[in-house]
């Protein structure tokens, strides 16, 4: 086993940042001719190509089919995943700066805004850098890695006259915002509860002996960022980090997100009062820290919403060899709710909406569809473009206040799960049993896991803490305030500190 120092790392990673792009021949800037007429793009994150996870080369293909758009600058701390991008570009005739420091990139004055796809705990510090050097920014969901970077991402975003935008599936172009816009004109009457739900198998990340060796490739220092350095104790440094709380937030942030964002705007697009969860990682055991089963109540008022986080599969029928089928969780499944596996259910007096990530419709209370929505809100991607040309940041379809409180609603699941403890299988059902719509979630996560062959009894769920938010400080009052708050920001690296002052 290669075990290496915390100076190790270091010394590796200077040798990265300094020796591998030289040895490639990359410039560190760039100004191509006839620029002035497009908006340049820098892209942050290329991502890894051995396993999902690309997002940064999704974005690199989606903005350069936009017309005026000119991809202009390449960043990665992982020469792996950087070079094949730029030699691509280049063999297409398009030369690009390639840079391994983000802070090198946002010096460059030939780049116009920035589009964010790094791990989420990069995401707050990069688009602030961003903001300070006058540059607008396209950062990926979940907005903040904790709620004190998304707050301060919001306020950098104000105070230096910023386009940032935060692109979710609720945003998208799918008859959500329409549908929302017909419930608040009352043609289905009050709003009761609003459902969210993620129903789809998450596979084991494996599980190792002791700390891995990293990619020679990476510059660690960098990857590391804002978050402490610590030993690669994974098989896969790239996306896996998912699943480990120094640097992401699990599903609900990765897929969650997606949906909390439209549960939250059908709920008045604020923020709860209250929030309790109940949570495990079941099914397997890996290096994964994070729930691939979650339930969470956040009490609104006057409708709560209940979000729904199923990662094992149907059944264990599905699992083969330890994988999980493909085919396990159909989009209609029958075993789904109201005829989706991900998706929003808004339930009101006289009907309710059906959202999926790509459509929405209306139906009755007897389950006959009334309306289906046409989409009318632009795509996310040309919007940003639309609004860094406007310098209207009340033209974006997803603002970065909009990306931070939904985030939040990420936060305080993962939150109240983490503040809580394993609790034996009955006394979750007794101390659940008052509130009518987490007791009847809470049977279902049971017959779920059990279809899976998972014993609760054996391997306990962990009852969140029922915790109290003030929306107006961002903060937890009352019962548990104090853990919970410790979970609001985070200790940070110098010199990767997000700053309290931006």
């Amino acid at each position: 086993m290669n075990r290496i120092s915390r100076r190790g790392f270091l010394k590796r990673s200077a040798a990265v940042s300094s020796g591998v792009w030289a040895g490639l021949g990359w410039s560190a800037s760039l100004r191509a001719a006839g620029a002035n007429d497009a908006v340049r793009l820098g892209v942050v994150g290329v991502g890894s190509r051995v396993k999902s996870g690309g997002m940064g080369r999704n974005e690199i293909r989606h903005f350069r089919a936009m017309p005026g758009v000119r991809v202009v600058a390449l960043c990665d701390v992982d020469s792996a995943n950087l070079g094949p991008e730029v030699e691509q570009l280049r063999n297409s005739n398009q030369p690009v700066a390639a840079y391994a420091d983000v802070r090198k990139l946002l010096d460059n004055k030939d780049i116009d805004a920035i589009v964010v796809t790094t791990p989420n705990h990069w995401h707050a510090l990069v688009t602030i850098w961003a903001c300070q050097a006058g540059k607008d920014v396209y950062v990926q969901k979940p907005a903040s890695y904790n709620i004190f970077e998304g707050r301060q991402m919001v306020n950098a975003a104000r105070k230096y006259g910023r386009i940032v935008q935060c692109p979710n599936g609720s945003r998208s172009p799918n008859g959500g915002a329409e549908a929302l816009d017909y419930i608040r004109q009352g043609n289905l009457g009050k709003v009761l509860v609003i459902r969210g739900l993620r129903f789809g198998p998450r596979g084991s990340i494996g599980k190792v002996g002791g700390p891995q060796p990293l990619p020679a490739t990476v510059d660690y220092d960098l990857w590391s960022g804002p978050a402490p350095i610590a030993e690669l104790a994974r098989q896969n440094l790239h996306y896996d980090w998912h699943w480990n709380w120094l640097y992401g937030n699990g599903e609900l942030g990765n897929w969650g997100i997606h949906l909390l964002d439209g549960c939250r705007m059908a709920a008045g697009g604020g923020m709860p009062r209250r929030v309790i969860s109940i949570a495990g990682r079941f099914g397997y055991e890996d290096d994964g820290q994070t729930p691939n089963t979650h339930v969470i109540f956040y009490d609104y008022e006057p409708a709560p919403v209940l979000f729904e986080l199923r990662g094992l599969p149907k059944d264990k029928s599905f699992l083969k060899n330890g994988a999980v089928g493909k085919d396990s969780w159909g989009a209609g499944a029958m075993d789904a709710y109201q005829g989706i596996s991900v998706g929003k259910v808004i339930h009101c007096e006289n009907g309710y909406v059906v959202g999926s990530v790509s459509e929405h419709a209306a139906f009755d209370n007897s389950g006959r569809q009334i309306k289906k929505f046409q989409p009318a809100t632009p795509e996310l991607g040309e919007n940003f473009i639309e609004a860094v040309r406007s310098r209207r940041a009340a033209d974006l379809a997803a603002d970065i206040l909009d990306g931070h409180l939904s985030a939040a609603l990420v936060h305080l699941g993962n939150i109240s799960h983490r503040v809580g403890r394993t609790v034996p299988e009955h006394e979750i059902g007794e101390r659940v049993g008052g509130n009518r719509e987490l007791a009847a979630a809470y049977q279902r996560l049971q017959a779920h896991l059990s279809a899976n062959g998972v014993d609760l009894d054996k391997t306990p769920a962990t009852l969140g803490a029922m915790l109290t938010f003030d929306s107006q400080t961002e903060r937890f009052v009352g019962e548990l305030s104090q853990p919970a708050n410790e979970l609001v920001a985070r200790q940070y690296r110098r010199p990767f500190e997000v700053p309290q002052q931006v």
